[in-house]
């Protein structure tokens, strides 16, 4: 059987990230996920999907991400049930990444804000591609 989820947006909201009492990190965010297609006439419909990251890769989503900036995220998904207050049934469908990618430009990325390491990205010298030389191409896996 598979359960994977392949997903790319933009983040509605900072990443809400909490810690539990034995020390795991939770992060918590939703992404706005265009749809493929759209009726002639009508506006594109958006989907709004929920993540849940744990441990690494929660502190990974606290460091490295702000709202709207695009994200992409490969999990699973889950649904989960809990009795409420009131008595009745809840539901939720989440997916729960294992990986959490940057997407988008660099520029993006550094514009939104994000305290990231590419904010201070500095490319290799006499090179305007961005890519750091390699002295030895043995060293390649390829």
């Amino acid at each position: 059987m598979l359960n994977k989820a392949i997903l790319m947006g933009r983040l509605t909201r900072d990443p809400e990230v909490r810690t539990t009492t034995s020390g795991v990190s939770v992060a918590r965010f939703s992404l706005a996920i265009d749809r493929r297609f759209q009726r002639q006439g009508e506006e594109r419909q958006t989907d709004f999907i929920n993540v849940v990251c744990f441990n690494r890769t929660a502190d990974f989503v606290r460091q490295y991400f702000v709202k709207g900036q695009m994200m992409c995220v490969v999990g699973s998904i889950q649904t989960r049930s809990w009795d409420g207050q009131d008595g009745k049934k809840n539901y939720a469908t989440e997916v729960i990444a294992d990986e959490v990618n940057f997407c988008g430009s660099k520029k993006e990325t550094a514009v939104s804000g994000a305290n990231t390491a590419s904010n201070n990205y500095a490319p290799a010298e006499n090179s305007n591609d961005g890519f750091m030389p390699i002295d030895d191409d043995e060293s390649l896996p390829f």
